[in-house]
């Protein structure tokens, strides 16, 4: 937990001074979401091209396009 609170101290200290704490969170949230898809990348949490294109088929065909 210090490691992740370190990191978080770090970017926050890169932002520039006039920042808004909405900014902040972004930013936050950002850094989040990336190092959550790098996780399910390492962990074999993927689809390939082939399998997203017929996903996306079947949720537009439920939808009725």
């Amino acid at each position: 937990m210090a490691k992740a609170k370190a990191e978080a101290l770090a970017m926050i200290q890169q932002l520039p001074d006039n920042v808004t704490t909405g900014a902040i969170m972004e930013a936050l949230l950002f850094k989040q979401q990336v190092e959550k898809g790098l996780q399910d990348v390492a962990e074999g949490r993927v689809l390939t091209q082939e399998e997203l294109k017929e996903r996306i088929a079947q949720w537009r065909k439920s939808a009725g396009r």
